[in-house]
């Protein structure tokens, strides 16, 4: 059994190895400093809980100007794959986006690398729509 809560700064070395099971390269280092960057934005890291850090979901919120609401986005979410398809990574999602609305988003968005197709299915399998198009480009120095 597992129970979701917000990362901790201990769950740094954990959530490394989750992290680098979706292909990015961290440090626990970094790990710790982005969670607590995210904790003071008001905008903490999920972990889903099993003992250890099994599954991690980040999430943020963007004001806009093209919309009458806030709107969230699911920036990263990753369960161990020994642990994948059993409603982990739901429940991660239901809490954040639990937040969301509790903080005013109308309309939350899900940001996926193109080739992560089982994803995909995921998302939709939740209500999630395909939308639109992002395009990303990296900015040196």
């Amino acid at each position: 059994m597992f129970v979701v809560r917000e990362a901790r700064p201990e769950d740094a070395e954990a959530l490394t190895g989750l992290i680098e099971e979706l292909g990015y390269a961290v440090t626990a280092f970094d790990v710790a400093e982005r969670l607590d960057r995210l904790a003071k934005l008001g905008q903490p890291a999920l972990v889903a809980d099993e003992g250890k850090p099994i599954g991690c979901l980040t999430w943020n919120i963007m004001p806009v100007l093209h919309r009458d609401t806030r709107v969230g986005r699911i920036s990263m979410l990753v369960v161990t794959a020994r642990k994948r398809s059993a409603g982990i990574g739901a429940q991660l999602v239901i809490a954040a986006e639990a937040r969301m609305k509790a903080l005013g988003c109308a309309l939350i968005e899900v940001t996926s690398n193109q080739k992560r197709v089982d994803a995909h299915r995921f998302y939709e399998r939740l209500g999630y729509e395909r939308t639109s198009l992002r395009f990303g480009k990296t900015i040196e120095g």
